[in-house]
């Protein structure tokens, strides 16, 4: 396997997210129902997550769930999952009322799950990650060979001998699949499973996918990537507010008809004004921007330059881990580099840390809302409070903290970007992931900041308040400023993007207009062209 990519990854796309769907299709008529669940019931306090719940997945179907933040898509696969138990409903397995009591119950049984956040240990093998989930592994030898076996089958080979450190996601998120397949399991529960992967990724993943559904293990599939629902999944279950609203076939459906049914109205497009003009002056820059990495298992920054220029949204497409978050550290002032390696208005500012960068008028969103963007312990006001006090709001003066007007910003956030919660000021970790990504994001849009870096803006959020956001940074961008915007979604990029280059292992392509960049020149750049390219540049300089 050489570097751990698969030499499928480097071919031509295979498909296209426009392309007809080649594996959903109707609900097979006459199947044998795999698992019922009905009247599910789950209240946290006042809140009901779900409430009367029903829910038929067929064997040998892809099924898509879908709903909105806080519909209750996690509560509802978790009970399945046998992580948590419900306060009302039953839940009936090949024909037998059964309680999923825990996972191990629930892998007992032959329901499997691949997590949407990977849980590998990179100091360890692949053999080794998976012997950990196994209840039975055998020898390390005979599981490398049950491993080898079982990934070539389905297409998603493995060496079990190497080190997870080593491995780019594309190849993790297979380590996370063969390890649930080596479970033999009958039902295979996936939360965002091509959300770090590349397009040819995706469809080799979406292959996979059909080749279990023909041998008769369902799928049940979580995703916001609505064309790829249409794409593979036969049959399609939308929670609204806790409740099931609507039962589909995605391939009857468009996007459009899919979202109104999760959001219940129609989702408004970003409307992109003109384009700056090539003239605009230059707000963000990183200049031959090199930097060692921070742990063992971090990526080191490769002679990164790019310039954001004021009016304009610049995208970096990357599958996650080839150096985004480093990069992100060094453009915010998390990790200082030479001065000159980093300009804010044309004043070097690589040395400085991010609240000398935030006094500048720059503002960022990190990746992690919880921990990195957001104090999970802390009310949403003593939040606002950690990455204003510093800048020009008047929240502090004199020592003294304007209590009263950081309460005003959190409602005034709450309402316009629909920040749901069950009490005022709530803490931030009791807010589930899409609506704390709206809090963090409306916090330093609020700003009106003259440069915005944001790593990954619409992260686990539902398409209507994806758009809300989408549109919130052009409009930023169109008022003068400078945003930049990491992202792992290429429908998102070219929603919004002026300009695009594409990180790999460290190393940045060169910018170019969003209308030169297709899927396939992206994916190919992903997948080692933008390093390949940097180093040809560097040789021939």
């Amino acid at each position: 396997m050489g570097d751990g990519v698969d030499s499928s990854t480097v071919e031509a796309e295979k498909g296209s997210h426009n392309a007809p769907p080649s594996g959903g299709g109707q609900r097979r008529a006459g199947a044998e129902i795999l698992l019922s669940a009905r009247g599910i019931t789950k209240r946290f306090g006042t809140i009901a997550a779900n409430s009367d719940v029903d829910l038929v997945i067929n064997k040998g179907e892809i099924h898509a769930l879908l709903g909105e933040n806080g519909a209750g898509k996690s509560t509802l696969v978790k009970i399945l999952y046998g992580a948590l138990q419900p306060d009302a409903g039953t839940v009936t397995w090949q024909g037998r009322d059964v309680r999923v009591g825990s996972p191990a119950v629930a892998r007992a049984l032959g329901i499997g799950m691949v997590f949407q956040h990977f849980s590998l240990f990179e100091a360890l093998s692949v053999s080794e990650n998976i012997a950990l989930a196994l209840d039975k592994s055998g020898s390390n030898r005979s599981l490398g060979e049950r491993i080898r076996t079982v990934s070539r089958t389905y297409g998603l080979p493995l060496d079990p001998d190497a080190l997870v450190a080593d491995l780019p996601v594309g190849i993790r998120q297979r380590i996370e699949i063969v390890r649930c397949l080596l479970q033999e399991p009958q039902l295979i529960i996936m939360d965002e499973p091509t959300s770090v992967l590349t397009p040819q990724e995706a469809d080799d993943l979406f292959l996979t996918l059909q080749r279990l559904a023909s041998e008769g293990c369902a799928v049940l599939y979580i995703s916001h990537r609505l064309e790829e629902v249409q794409r593979i999944c036969h049959h399609a279950t939308i929670l609204r507010h806790g409740k099931v609203v609507s039962e589909c076939d995605p391939t009857q459906e468009t996007a459009g008809s899919l979202a109104r049914m999760m959001v219940g109205a129609d989702i408004a497009h970003v409307a992109a004004t003109s384009r700056p003009d090539g003239t605009a002056p230059v707000r963000l820059a990183a200049r031959d921007l090199s930097l060692a990495p921070a742990t063992p298992f971090a990526v080191a920054l490769n002679g990164v330059s790019i310039e954001v220029k004021a009016g304009e949204v610049v995208a970096i497409a990357g599958v996650a881990g080839n150096g985004q978050g480093e990069l992100f550290d060094a453009l915010t002032g998390e990790r200082r580099t030479r001065a000159g390696m980093v300009e804010i208005d044309g004043s070097p500012c690589g040395h400085e840390g991010i609240t000398r960068r935030r006094r500048r008028g720059a503002a960022f969103v990190p990746e992690e809302r919880l921990g990195h963007g957001a104090v999970p312990g802390f009310r949403l006001s003593s939040n606002i409070l950690l990455t204003r006090h510093a800048t020009d709001d008047g929240l502090v003066k004199g020592g003294l903290v304007a209590f009263g007007r950081i309460g005003d910003m959190e409602k005034r956030i709450k309402q316009v970007y629909d920040v749901r919660m069950s009490h005022d000021d709530p803490e931030a970790r009791s807010l589930s992931g899409g609506n704390l990504q709206k809090f963090v994001v409306g916090r330093e849009l609020s700003r009106n900041p003259g440069v915005l870096i944001v790593n990954q803006p619409t992260w686990g959020v539902d398409a209507g308040a994806a758009a809300l956001i989408r549109q919130a940074l052009v409009d930023l961008a169109r008022k003068g400023s400078a945003v930049l915007v990491i992202s792992q979604d290429l429908d998102e990029i070219y929603e919004i993007a002026d300009r695009i280059a594409v990180i790999s292992r460290g190393y940045l392509s060169d910018l170019d207009v969003t209308a030169n960049m297709t899927r396939e020149r992206i994916g190919l750049l992903m997948a080692g062209g933008a390093e390949a390219t940097d180093r040809s540049d560097r040789g021939a300089a």
